[in-house]
Parts: structure tokens; C-alpha cells; sequence
């Protein structure tokens, strides 16, 4: 599994989609410095806010990518064949790659968050905003919940890459996943608060968001860039029940990608 997850690592940095991934994140946290310059009262927020929203998207984009390029095109092209030749599980080898990905995202969460840190640090010195941001451990915190909401998202391709015989299949379906997982909380906040008084909205899709919800994983809970920008710290069991949502969901996803993948046939 360790040999996976190592040829995982080797071939994800070398590849020239990733890259260009890469540096559109630069490019992303470069565009949330200059978002600063849109608002003289808090530029360190805004280009704190502006720099997450760039990274979740980068993130989501190298998590897709990775286990598509990784997975996905190895088994489109049977060569895979050469990896299951060795005498090891097929399970091995998914899970080698799920942590090959996973390492990447973390190093790539870190490099995009060491860089929103010096844009934050630099943006706005001119003016002495009257709520400061925290940059210490609740930033780095948030850049954490991010890398793990990429996480899940690469557990659920994966399982797709497991069973999918089309290409382009798990990026899309991966794709739409993380965008419907990040909008669940909010469609659900809004119903809950009565959805501007339509009755008629909540009576149609009420019940069937409230099936939803069973079944996707409501990905903002992963997102606490409140506690940086505004001080607005989530509780102890807000943390504990995303973190362990998060943890849940990965290992189900991951359970059904190994049970997928043991029973394709390739032949």
C-alpha cells in the first residue's frame, strides 16, 4: 500500500494538468490580494474571504484531477493490469493511491495557505482595520477543514473511478458532488428560516432535501473561515462533529470503492 501511495505522490507532482492547476491557484491568491484594494474599511478580510474561496476551488480541481489521473486513466488504459500483477490486494492499491492523494492535498493546502498568509499580512497596511483577522491557529485550522473537504471529495471520485467504464465521468460527477455538498447547508439554513414565506417552496423541496441530507454530506461544516475573519469560533462539538462527518463519510465512500473494485472485471 506504501509503494502505492508513493508512486501516487511521484506521478501527481509531474503531471501537466496539476501543475497548471497549481498555478492557478497562485494566480487565485494573487487576484484575492488585489480584492483588497475593493474595500478600504477591511482589506485584510476580504482578501482572507476572497483567498479560502480560491483555494477550496483549487483544491476540489487537484482532488478530481489527481484521482482520475491516478485511477481513473489507469484502469482505462488496463494499466492497472501491471499494479494488480504484483501479489497485493486490490484494496491495497486504492487505498495507496486515496493516501497518495491525500498527502498531495495537504501540501498543497499548505502551499496555498502560506501564500494567503503573506498576501493577508501585506494587504491593507496602510490602514488599521478595527477587527483584525486571526492568522495564527484558527487559520490554519480553516486551511485544515478545507483540505479535508477536498478529502472527501476525492473519496467519493474515487468510489465513481471504481465502477465508471467513461472517462471524463468521475471528474464531473466529482465536480457536482463537491458543489452540491457545499451548497446543502445553505439551501437547508434557508428553508429552515422559514425561505422568505414560501410555503409552497418548503412543501415541494423540503422533505426531499431533508432525504438529501441523509445520504450527501454537507460540506460547509467543513468551512471555518468565520473563526479567522470574524472571531466567531464554532463550538467544540461543531469541530468534533464535522471532523468526525468528515472521517465517517471517507471511510464509507473508501468501503465502497474497495468493494467495487474487487468485484470489476478487466477483462
Amino acid at each position: 500500500m506504501w509503494a502505492f501511495c508513493l508512486s501516487a505522490w511521484r506521478s501527481g507532482l509531474r503531471s501537466r494538468a496539476v501543475m497548471l492547476i497549481l498555478m492557478l491557484g497562485v494566480v487565485l491568491v494573487g487576484v484575492a490580494a488585489l480584492a483588497a484594494s475593493f474595500s478600504p474599511r477591511q482589506p485584510k478580510t476580504v482578501t482572507m474571504d476572497v483567498g479560502f474561496s480560491g483555494i477550496r476551488f483549487c483544491l476540489i480541481l487537484l482532488a478530481v484531477f489527481w484521482v482520475q489521473e491516478l485511477v481513473g486513466r489507469e484502469v482505462e488504459r488496463r494499466t492497472v493490469l501491471y499494479a494488480l500483477a504484483y501479489p497485493v490486494s486490490r484494496a491495497a492499491y486504492l487505498l495507496g493511491r486515496f493516501l497518495g492523494v491525500s498527502a498531495l492535498l495537504v501540501v498543497a493546502a499548505a502551499a496555498f495557505g502560506a501564500l494567503l498568509w503573506l498576501s493577508v499580512a501585506f494587504s491593507g497596511s496602510h490602514y488599521v482595520q478595527g477587527y483584525g483577522v486571526d492568522t495564527g491557529w484558527a487559520y490554519w485550522l480553516t486551511i485544515l477543514g478545507l483540505s479535508a473537504d477536498a478529502m472527501v471529495v476525492a473519496a467519493f471520485t474515487l468510489w465513481i473511478a471504481s465502477l465508471s467504464t467513461v472517462q471524463m465521468l468521475p471528474v464531473a460527477l466529482g465536480t457536482l458532488f463537491a458543489v452540491a455538498g457545499k451548497s446543502l447547508g445553505a439551501v437547508l439554513d434557508y428553508l429552515g428560516r422559514g425561505a422568505d414565506g414560501d410555503e409552497a417552496l418548503i412543501g415541494r423541496y423540503g422533505p426531499a432535501l431533508q432525504l438529501i441530507q441523509h445520504v450527501l454530506p454537507d460540506l460547509s461544516r467543513l468551512d471555518w473561515r468565520a473563526w479567522p475573519m470574524y472571531g466567531i469560533q464554532p463550538g467544540d462539538g461543531a469541530l468534533l462533529y464535522s471532523s468526525v462527518l468528515a472521517i465517517g463519510y471517507i471511510t464509507v465512500l473508501l468501503a465502497l470503492a474497495v468493494a467495487t473494485f474487487q468485484r470489476r472485471e478487466f477483462f
